[in-house]
C-alpha cells in the first residue's frame, strides 16, 4: 500500500512510451494545449479511462440498477461540458483525450481572452491574472464548468488588460481594398483580345 503520507500516483504511463507514432501524437497534443510535461497528458488519459470504465460497468448492470446510477454519471459529466444532458453511455465511450483537455482553464483563457499561445495563457493563469467570477484561479488544469464559462475574465489590476485585444479581420481594410482593385485591373488587362491590341497599335502608328 505504501506510506499513507505519500499521495498515490493518479496517472499511468503508456505500455510503449517509445513508440514513434505515440510520441508524435503526444508531442502534437502537448503543443496544441500548452501542456508542461507528458505527465499532464497521462493524467488526462488516465482520468478519461476511469470515466470509460464507469460507463462500461453501467452497461453490464441490470436495467433497474442502471436507471438509478446512470443519471449520476451523466450529470457529473454534463456539469463540466463533456456531454449533453440528453447524451447516452455510447457518447461517453466515444470521448477522446482532446475533449477532456479542451475543458481546462488554460484552454478557455487562450481562446476567450485572445492570448497568442496556450503557453502565454498558462503563464497568466499561474501568476494570478485570471479570475472566475470573484475568485482568482491559479490552476491551469482546472476543469471549467458550463456555468462558469461566461465568468472567466482578467483581474482588474492585470497588465494584460492593455496589451490584449480582439484580433480584427482584414476584410474591409484599405490594404485589401487596394489589393482588390489591383486584381480587377489585372483581370481587365488579361481580358483584352489580341485583335484589340493590334487595332490600338495601328491607330498609334497612323
Amino acid at each position: 500500500m505504501g506510506d499513507p503520507k505519500t499521495p498515490r500516483r493518479i496517472w499511468k504511463k503508456p505500455k510503449r512510451p517509445l513508440n514513434y507514432d505515440l510520441l508524435m501524437d503526444e508531442l502534437k497534443t502537448i503543443g496544441d494545449f500548452g501542456l508542461k510535461t507528458k505527465r499532464e497528458l497521462w493524467k488526462a488519459r488516465t482520468e478519461l479511462s476511469r470515466v470509460r470504465h464507469q460507463a462500461r460497468s453501467l452497461l453490464a448492470l441490470g436495467q433497474d440498477m442502471r436507471e438509478r446510477k446512470e443519471p449520476i454519471l451523466m450529470n457529473s459529466l454534463s456539469k463540466i461540458g463533456l456531454v449533453d444532458k440528453n447524451s447516452t453511455l455510447d457518447d461517453v465511450l466515444n470521448l477522446q483525450v482532446p475533449d477532456l483537455l479542451s475543458r481546462r482553464l488554460q484552454t478557455f483563457v487562450h481562446q476567450k481572452l485572445y492570448f497568442k499561445t496556450p503557453y502565454q495563457a498558462r503563464q497568466a493563469v499561474v501568476h494570478g491574472h485570471v479570475m472566475i467570477g470573484d475568485r482568482v484561479v491559479t490552476i491551469p488544469s482546472y476543469k471549467v464548468k458550463v456555468e462558469e464559462e461566461s465568468n472567466i475574465h482578467l483581474t482588474p489590476e492585470s497588465n494584460f488588460n492593455q496589451t490584449l485585444s480582439k484580433p480584427e479581420s482584414n476584410l474591409g481594410s484599405p490594404e485589401t481594398e487596394n489589393l482588390d482593385t489591383e486584381i480587377d485591373m489585372k483581370s481587365e488587362n488579361e481580358d483584352v483580345s489580341p485583335k484589340q491590341e493590334i487595332q490600338k497599335e495601328t491607330t498609334v502608328q497612323s
